[in-house]
C-alpha cells in the first residue's frame, strides 16, 4: 500500500490525462463554430445568388428580351457554381414559379427559391448536411 502514497504527489502525465479528457471536447466546439461560420457564409452566398439574378433578369425584361423561368433557373444554377459564389451542383435545388398573385398591377412577380444542403464537417458527431433555403420575389416591370 505504502507504494502508490507517492503516486498522489507525482503529477507527470496530469496535462495529458486532462487534454485526453477535455481535447475531443474542444476540437469539436471548435469546428462546431467553424461549422456555423461556413453556414453563415453559404446563406449570405443564396443572398447574393438571388440578388444577381434578380438584377439580370430585371436588366434583361426592361431591354425587351423576356426570358422564360427555366432560362432564368439555369442562369441561377451558373451563376450559383462558378466563382465567387463556387456551391456544388449536386447540393444546390433551384426553383422559379410565377406568383399565382400578381401583387402590382402591371408587373409581372416571380419567386426565387435557392436551397442548399450545406456540407458538413461534424459527420463524425453525428450532424448531417444542414439545409439552407432563401426566397425571394421579383417584380418585372415593362
Amino acid at each position: 500500500m505504502r507504494k502508490f502514497f507517492h503516486l498522489r504527489r507525482n503529477s507527470q502525465g496530469a496535462a495529458t490525462v486532462e487534454f485526453a479528457l477535455l481535447g475531443p471536447i474542444m476540437i469539436t466546439m471548435m469546428m462546431g463554430v467553424l461549422q456555423f461560420g461556413i453556414a453563415m457564409w453559404n446563406y449570405n452566398s443564396l443572398r447574393g445568388i438571388a440578388s444577381d439574378v434578380a438584377r439580370y433578369a430585371v436588366i434583361n425584361y426592361q431591354s425587351n428580351n423576356k426570358l422564360t423561368n427555366s432560362q432564368l433557373r439555369d442562369y441561377t444554377e451558373a451563376v450559383a457554381t462558378q466563382a465567387p459564389y463556387g456551391m456544388a451542383l449536386e447540393n444546390l435545388t433551384i426553383t422559379v414559379t410565377t406568383a399565382n398573385t400578381q401583387r402590382v398591377s402591371g408587373a409581372t412577380e416571380l419567386t426565387l427559391t435557392v436551397n442548399y444542403n450545406v456540407p458538413t464537417l461534424l459527420s463524425v458527431a453525428g450532424v448531417g448536411t444542414i439545409p439552407m433555403s432563401f426566397s425571394r420575389p421579383i417584380f418585372l416591370l415593362p
